[in-house]
């Protein structure tokens, strides 16, 4: 079982939402909307998806790395690597 399966639908509702400013971003290049006008929107969508990044590794350190750490050592520093992998990705990005 996932970590997040407990949120899974408020994730899904967001990410519908976020779908949904991706298109309206889409509109706003095919309309040649004002660059920055279009940047603040890429803005918005990056803060949510960042949002949904930070609720997802949340969700795995309290579910997936607590379980792991109650199995072994050994399997609580696989998680624990796994997150700390995920966070260097999300930083880089």
């Amino acid at each position: 079982m996932a970590g997040y399966t407990g949120t899974k639908d408020e994730y899904l509702k967001r990410l519908r939402r976020i779908e949904g400013q991706v298109r309206g971003i889409q509109r706003m290049v095919e309309e040649d909307t004002y660059c920055i006008d279009v940047l603040t929107q890429v803005s918005a969508v990056t803060k949510a998806l960042q949002t949904v990044s930070l609720g997802l590794l949340e969700d795995h350190v309290g579910h997936c790395v607590v379980d792991a750490a109650r199995e072994s050592d050994e399997a609580a520093q696989q998680k624990v690597r796994e997150a700390s992998d995920a966070i260097a990705r999300l930083v880089r990005s």
